[in-house]
C-alpha cells in the first residue's frame, strides 16, 4: 500500500487508535478524512487539517449520509478504515448482560457491515481501493470477561475473510488489522503489558507499507494471541485470562 497517495476515510478516528492512525496516514502524505460521533474531537480534527463527518454506525441513515458527504468531498476516496468499537464486561450470569452484548454486535459487526456495504460501489466502480476491517487479538482468544466483544470481533474477522473472497479480481482489497491491548482508552490502567500506542502505530503502518500488503496486519504482540491455537498454548492463555472474571466480581472463579 502506497501510504503517500491514498485517500482515506477512517470511521470511528475521534479517539485512540484511530486518531493515531488517522495522523500517520496523513503524516505519510495521504488525503485523510475521520468519521465518528463526537462534536468536540472532530472539531478538534478539523482544526489539525482532516476532513470530518459525523456518523454512528449503528444508525443505517447515519452511514448512508456520511457516505454522500464524504464523496462529494473526495471522489477520489480509495481507502476505508472501519475502526469503530465498543468493549464491555459482561456477566453472563446475569441476563441483563444481553443489552451490552446487542451493543457490541451492533456496533462491533453490524457497524463494520454498515459501513463496507455503503462505500462498496464506490470501490467497484472505482476499480481500485481497500476496506481496512479492525478486529483484535480478543477474536483469537477470549477474553471471558468480555464475550460479547469477543464474539464480535471474531465474527468480522469471519466477515472479512468472505468478503475478500468475494472482492477478489475485483481490484478491492481487504486487510485485516488485529490489535493486541494498546495503552489508549484506558487499557494501560488495567493491562500493564498494553502496547504504547505509538509503537503500535508504526509497526503497523510498516505492515501496510510492504508489498504485498499482508492480508492481516499482525505486529508483533499480538502473534501471540492469533496463532495460540495452534501453537498448542490456548487452553493455558484462556484459563490465564480467566482470572480477570474478578473484574466481574465473582467470588467462585
Amino acid at each position: 500500500m502506497d501510504l503517500s497517495d491514498r485517500t482515506v476515510l477512517v470511521v470511528g478516528g475521534t479517539s485512540g487508535i484511530g486518531r493515531e492512525l488517522a495522523r500517520r496516514f496523513a503524516a505519510a502524505g495521504s488525503t485523510v478524512a475521520v468519521g465518528g460521533r463526537n462534536p468536540q474531537a472532530l472539531a478538534e480534527l478539523a482544526r489539525e487539517g482532516f476532513g470530518t463527518v459525523a456518523v454512528d454506525v449503528t444508525d443505517g441513515a447515519s452511514v448512508a449520509a456520511a457516505r454522500d458527504a464524504v464523496l462529494a468531498r473526495y471522489p477520489g476516496l480509495d481507502t476505508v478504515v472501519t475502526m469503530a468499537g465498543v468493549m464491555l464486561l459482561e456477566d453472563l450470569r446475569d441476563p441483563a448482560h444481553f443489552e451490552a452484548t446487542a451493543r457490541a454486535v451492533d456496533t462491533n459487526l453490524l457497524g463494520t457491515v454498515r459501513v463496507v456495504d455503503a462505500f462498496t460501489p464506490h470501490l467497484l466502480r472505482r476499480g481500485a481501493g481497500t476496506f481496512v476491517t479492525v478486529t483484535s487479538g480478543i477474536a483469537f482468544l477470549p477474553f471471558p470477561p468480555m464475550p460479547g466483544y469477543a464474539a464480535s470481533k471474531a465474527a468480522v474477522h469471519a466477515y472479512s475473510e468472505a468478503l475478500r473472497a468475494q472482492l477478489a479480481g475485483t481490484g478491492v482489497g481487504v486487510v485485516e488489522l488485529v490489535p493486541p491491548a494498546v495503552a489508549t482508552a484506558g487499557q494501560e490502567q488495567v493491562n500493564p503489558r498494553a502496547l504504547p500506542l505509538d509503537d503500535f502505530a508504526t509497526e503497523v503502518m510498516h505492515l501496510l507499507a510492504q508489498e504485498p500488503t499482508p492480508h492481516e496486519i499482525l505486529v508483533q504482540g499480538v502473534l501471540g494471541h492469533r496463532w495460540a491455537e495452534r501453537d498448542g498454548t490456548y487452553d493455558d492463555l484462556v484459563a490465564q485470562r480467566s482470572r480477570a472474571l474478578g473484574m466481574l466480581g465473582r467470588t467462585g472463579s
